[in-house]
């Protein structure tokens, strides 16, 4: 039977799914395993899946989705959280998670301009280096500034899509 269990859902149809979409992050630059066990995260009706849920739906190993789960909390595209009174875990996708991920970005940009800055101060603005450092230190802060008014934008488009969140 290729059902999900009271889901009404092909499960091979998910799984094939879950499997593209992981195809699709990796080429963007995301690590397999994370990109696998998001996908799943994102396909799942609740959006939530424990360490057992994701291991036997993706067919990996507990320390393939410890580490998977690691990665994608540190880039805030998943979240912990405890199983009332229980020592379990359950990892959970949120509806705004490209927000919180393409946000926390922002902070890797502020690092990146002011070693940026160093650079140009180190090698010299007059220089062949130090003008390409200026460069590439403007283009981080004409993104920056780029980013901060499309997620303003996207807010207001969410709301208006989805309702009040």
């Amino acid at each position: 039977m290729t059902e999900t269990a009271g889901t009404g859902r092909d499960a091979e149809a998910v799984s094939r799914f879950v499997e593209s979409f992981a195809a699709q992050l990796v080429e963007a630059g995301m690590a397999r395993m994370p990109a696998r066990v998001f996908a799943a995260l994102l396909s799942s009706d609740e959006g939530s899946m424990t360490s057992a849920e994701l291991g036997e739906q993706l067919r990996i190993s507990p320390a393939a989705v410890s580490g998977a789960v690691r990665y994608l909390a540190q880039t805030h595209m998943v979240s912990r959280e405890r199983e009332p009174g229980s020592r379990r875990e359950r990892y959970r996708v949120h509806g705004n998670q490209w927000y919180e991920a393409l946000t926390n970005r922002e902070a890797v940009i502020k690092r990146w301009e002011g070693a940026l800055r160093e650079g140009v101060t180190s090698l010299g603005a007059g220089t062949p280096a130090g003008r390409r450092m200026a460069e590439t230190l403007a283009f981080f802060e004409f993104i920056e500034a780029e980013i901060v008014e499309m997620m303003e934008r996207w807010r207001l488009h969410r709301e208006k899509t989805f309702g009040p969140q």
